[in-house]
């Protein structure tokens, strides 16, 4: 017969146990982003597909991306798409086995976010001054 151990095995911690912290928050973040962008490259997919179809379908399809649900879509994938890329050089900075100082660490947290941000609405603000 075993012995009932299970009230005296230690208890891993979980989110009740955890506080959130940015640095936790980013790499949720960093997994989400990389969901997102499997299927921001199906509307790519989509988007080549209509052209290479014909100018009917093409235009369906050109007429979703620039409605406003379109445009509001195109412009989470643009922002998916830099916050994780500056995650992965994040990573690949760890990957050299610097960076791990825990203020550095914040700090490029930080960056990532504040980055990702001001380098999509650059994109998207260059992108609409060429168009014009």
């Amino acid at each position: 017969m075993m012995a009932d151990n299970t009230s005296r095995r230690p208890l891993s911690p979980h989110l009740q146990i955890y506080r959130p912290m940015l640095t936790m928050m980013m790499s949720i973040m960093h997994r989400i982003t990389g969901v997102a962008l499997y299927f921001g490259v199906l509307l790519l997919v989509w988007w080549l597909i209509s052209a290479a179809s014909n100018d009917h379908y093409f235009g369906i399809v050109e007429g979703f991306f620039f409605h406003w649900t379109g445009r509001l879509l195109l412009f989470g994938f643009t922002w998916a798409l830099i916050h994780h890329g500056l995650g992965g050089l994040r990573h690949l900075l760890w990957d050299t086995g610097r960076g791990f100082d825990l203020r550095v660490v914040e700090w490029l947290a930080r960056a990532n976010l504040a980055g990702s941000i001001v380098l999509t609405l650059a994109l998207w603000i260059f992108g609409y001054w060429v168009r014009s």
